[in-house]
């Protein structure tokens, strides 16, 4: 249960449910009329906060640094709007819809209520006046609070694409010349000198001879070696562009209707 003393600590402070979701942030605390107790507390929720949803206080704990409440994150955002007027107040008809929303008895509330004035709280006999007190002003206090609305622009962050590195294999021709070498057969005629003389003269004077030279030549070998020849990778740069954003916000005026000086004279 949240007592009139925690209120410093529920304010712009995270609301989660039971289940640890987040819903949003508490704006607003508001008490009860008949009990002076708090009620309600209106829960900044949606994109940037730009919608606000009431759920009833009364059960809830703060955890840490944060609201908890016996309410699931969908079942406060599916809560009606409701309207609160200059006064700060419930009207009888928005409370009674938040009630069946969230599954409260109505009738056992007032019920509760009933045994709080019996116990010493003031109550008033008018019925539209059991909703709730000015937005974080104790009951009975004869000041309005005028309360606007902050327009507050995040960003988010999102998937736009993907890439990715493949790796495939492709053929080339590569035509590479290298030069090659072979043997030809040349007749060498030399006279007979005093120096071969002896070599010539040694065999048989008349005869029939063969004499054969094996002749070479080079051909091209082609192979192939894989090598390493560069790496690549996948990486990302930030860039900062400028978006401007536009919405409306609401603003409360207050007017004092004042009597005019005629009718100051008159009195």
């Amino acid at each position: 249960m949240i007592t009139r003393d925690q209120i410093s600590t529920v304010l712009d402070h995270p609301v989660y449910d039971t289940d640890g979701n987040k819903i949003g942030e508490a704006k607003h605390v508001f008490f009860d009329d008949v009990t002076g107790e708090p009620e309600w507390v209106s829960v900044s929720t949606g994109m940037f906060g730009t919608s606000e949803s009431f759920v009833p206080i009364h059960d809830g704990t703060m955890v840490e640094d944060h609201l908890e409440v016996p309410f699931a994150k969908d079942k406060v955002k599916d809560a009606p709007n409701v309207d609160v007027d200059a006064g700060g107040h419930l009207s009888e008809e928005e409370e009674h819809r938040l009630y069946e929303h969230y599954g409260i008895d109505w009738d056992a509330a007032w019920q509760q209520a009933d045994q709080h004035q019996a116990g010493g709280w003031a109550r008033t006999d008018t019925a539209s006046q059991r909703g709730t007190a000015a937005r974080g002003a104790p009951a009975g206090d004869d000041a309005m609070t005028r309360s606007e609305e902050e327009m507050h622009v995040g960003v988010e962050r999102r998937a736009t694409g993907r890439a990715r590195l493949r790796k495939y294999v492709v053929t080339e021709e590569v035509q590479k010349t290298v030069p090659v070498r072979h043997e030809e057969v040349r007749v060498e005629r030399e006279p007979i000198t005093d120096a071969n003389r002896d070599a010539a003269m040694s065999g048989t004077d008349i005869t029939e001879a063969e004499h054969e030279v094996i002749l070479h030549e080079e051909r091209p070998v082609v192979e192939t070696e894989a090598v390493p020849v560069e790496r690549v990778r996948l990486g990302t740069e930030e860039r900062t562009d400028e978006e401007t954003v536009r919405g409306e916000v609401r603003k409360e005026r207050i007017e004092a209707d004042l009597p005019d000086e005629t009718d100051q004279g008159d009195r």
